[in-house]
C-alpha cells in the first residue's frame, strides 16, 4: 500500500491509495498498487449474521452532553497549540510564487520546527530555487532554513532565522507513557491553506505491515496538514501528520514522535543545508534497500497454487496480496491473477521509491490448441510496461534475457535496470518471468523494485526466480 502521503499544497495529483498531507504536485511514475480489500459498508449487517440488540445504535451514539465536552476538549487543545503551531511554505526565489504548503510546529525555544520531509523537499533538492518560510497564526511571517531530514520516517527538521524572542514549545508525550487503543487524540495543521483547524479522532495501534512504524490515526487528514503535530488529551506531540488512504473514510497516518525526537536531537547542532543534498539522500536510501533486501531475503516465499504450478509470494507480515478469478473478457481462457505490494514506499522529493510489488498471471487453455496459446502468452509477455524512455529522475531500462531452470521449472526471464540520475549506485528493477513447461498452461511473474542497488537487486532476482515450481501430478 504506497502511503498516500498528504502532499504539501501544490497543484494537486491523482493518486489511487495515499495521499500526502501536503499541497503539492509530485508525478508518480510508479505502477498502480494491488487493489484494496474490500469493506463491509457502514451500517451493515455483522459479518457473523447476529442481530444487535434493540438500542444499541442509540447507546454508541454520543448524548448532547458527550457531544458538548468533545467540542469543549477540542478547543482547550487548539487554544494550547495554536502559538506553537506554523504554516511551512516554499517559494520560488525569482518570482516569489508559492509551490508548496504545509504545516509544522516549534519544538524548542530557538526555532527549531518539525515538519514532512516532502513538505520541504524542494529546499533539500533545490535550494538554489526555492526558499522556505514559516508562518504562524497570528500571520508573522519569517525565513526557515533546512538543518536535517529523514526520508525513511519522511521527516525533517527547520531552523526559524532571526527571530529574538524565544519560541513557544510544543513538547512531546513521553515514551513510556503507551497510547491505549481507542484513546482520542487531536490532528492540527492548515488543510487546502484555508486556516489552522483541529480534527477529532482515536489511536488505533500501529499499522500492521507497514515497512517503518506508522500509527492508524482514525480521523481526517487533509492536504495542508502535512507536518503538522497529532496531540493527546494534555497537547502533548504523540505523532506528526503524514498520510491518508483516499479509497476509504477517516483513515489517516501518522509517524509516532520519538522518530521527530531523534532528528531533533540530530538537528540541534546541524549546519543548514545550502546545497542540493542529492549525497545525504542516497546515502539514507542505501540503508533503506539494504533493510529491505534482508528483510525479503530473511523470510521465506511462501507458495501459491495454481493447478501445477507454485509460485512464490511474500510472507504476510512483509505484503499485502490480492486476487482475482475468471476473466470474462478471456472466452475459453482460465486467467488467474494475483498482485502483492509491501508497504515500503519513500518520499525522494518530486517521486516515491522504496516500494515492492509482485503479480501472476496463471494460465489454463486446454481448448485453444499450442499454437494459439502460445501466440497469446508471448503477447502478454511482450505487452508489460517498462521505463522505455528516460526522463529527468532515470535513464531509459537496459535488459537481459535468458531461458533459466532454478529447479523443477526451467523459465524465460528478462532482468530490466533503470538507473537514477542523481542517486549514484540505486535503480529500479523489473524481474519477467514465464513458464516454458506447457503447451497450453502457463505462468507469468513479475517483480519490481524501486531504488535497489545492483548487487542487492541481482540477490533479490535470484531469490524470487529460484522459488518458482512445477509439482507434476501423482
Amino acid at each position: 500500500m504506497p502511503f498516500p502521503l498528504i502532499r504539501p499544497l501544490r497543484q494537486a495529483t491523482s493518486s489511487l491509495v495515499l495521499l500526502l498531507c501536503a499541497l503539492v504536485a509530485h508525478a508518480q511514475n510508479a505502477p498502480p498498487p494491488a487493489a484494496p480489500p474490500a469493506t463491509r459498508p457502514a451500517g451493515s449487517d455483522p459479518a457473523d449474521g447476529t442481530t444487535p440488540p434493540p438500542g444499541a445504535a442509540a447507546a454508541s451514539a454520543p448524548t448532547g452532553a458527550d457531544a458538548a465536552l468533545l467540542s469543549r476538549d477540542a478547543r482547550r487543545i487548539y487554544e494550547l497549540s495554536r502559538d506553537k503551531l506554523v504554516q511551512i511554505r516554499t517559494l520560488l526565489r525569482n518570482a516569489n510564487t508559492q509551490a508548496s504548503i504545509g504545516s509544522g510546529f516549534f519544538v524548542s525555544a530557538d526555532g527549531l520546527i518539525v515538519t514532512n520531509f516532502h513538505v520541504a523537499s524542494q529546499l533539500a533538492l533545490e535550494p538554489e530555487r526555492y526558499r522556505g518560510v514559516y508562518v504562524t497564526m497570528e500571520g508573522q511571517e519569517g525565513e526557515v532554513e533546512l538543518l536535517a531530514f529523514d526520508l525513511q520516517r519522511d521527516l525533517a527538521v527547520l531552523r526559524a532565522k532571526g527571530r529574538t524572542a524565544a519560541a513557544p514549545v510544543l513538547g512531546f508525550r513521553p515514551a513510556d507513557e503507551a497510547l491505549a487503543q481507542g484513546e482520542r487524540i487531536y490532528s492540527l495543521g492548515n488543510p487546502l491553506d484555508i486556516g489552522f483547524a483541529v480534527t477529532e479522532g482515536t489511536y488505533n495501534g500501529l499499522v500492521k505491515r507497514s515497512f517503518y512504524p506508522r500509527i492508524f490515526f482514525g480521523g481526517t487528514l487533509n492536504p495542508g496538514m502535512s507536518g503538522g503535530p497529532a496531540v493527546d488529551d494534555a497537547g502533548r506531540a504523540l505523532g506528526v501528520n503524514v498520510a491518508k488512504r483516499l479509497d476509504g473514510e477517516q483513515v489517516s497516518f501518522l509517524i509516532p514522535a520519538e522518530f521527530a525526537q531523534a532528528l531533533v536531537q540530530r538537528a540541534a547542532n546541524a549546519q543548514p543545508i545550502t546545497q542540493a543534498a542529492h549525497a545525504e539522500m542516497t546515502r539514507q536510501l542505501m540503508e533503506h534497500q539494504q533493510l529491505l533486501t534482508d528483510r525479503f531475503l530473511k523470510a521465506p516465499f511462501r507458495e501459491q497454487r495454481h493447478g501445477n504450478y507454485r509460485v512464490p509470494v511474500p510472507d504476510d507480515a512483509l505484503a499485502r496480496c490480492w486476487g482475482s478469478g475468471r476473466d470474462p473478457a478471456f472466452p475459453g481462457l482460465n486467467l488467474e491473477r494475483t498482485q502483492c505490494r509491501a508497504d515500503s514506499d519513500v518520499v525522494a522529493g518530486e517521486f516515491n521509491t522504496g516500494a515492492v510489488r509482485l503479480s501472476y498471471e496463471a494460465y489454463n487453455a486446454p481448448t485453444l490448441g499450442a499454437a494459439r496459446f502460445a501466440r497469446m502468452f508471448s503477447q502478454s509477455f511482450a505487452n508489460e510496461q517498462l521505463q522505455r524512455r528516460g526522463n529527468r529522475h532515470q535513464t531509459a531500462a537496459e535488459c537481459s534475457e535468458r531461458f533459466v531452470d532454478p529447479g523443477s521449472l526451467p523459465l524465460r526471464a528478462v532482468v530490466c535496470l533503470s538507473a537514477y540520475r542523481k542517486l549514484p549506485g540505486l535503480y529500479n528493477m523489473t524481474v519477467l518471468a514465464a513458464s516454458i513447461n506447457q503447451p497450453t498452461q502457463g505462468v507469468l511473474g513479475r517483480l519490481d523494485v524501486q531504488g535497489i542497488a545492483f548487487d542487492n537487486g541481482m540477490k533479490l532476482a535470484s531469490h524470487y526466480l529460484k522459488a518458482f515450481r512445477w509439482e507434476a501430478a501423482p
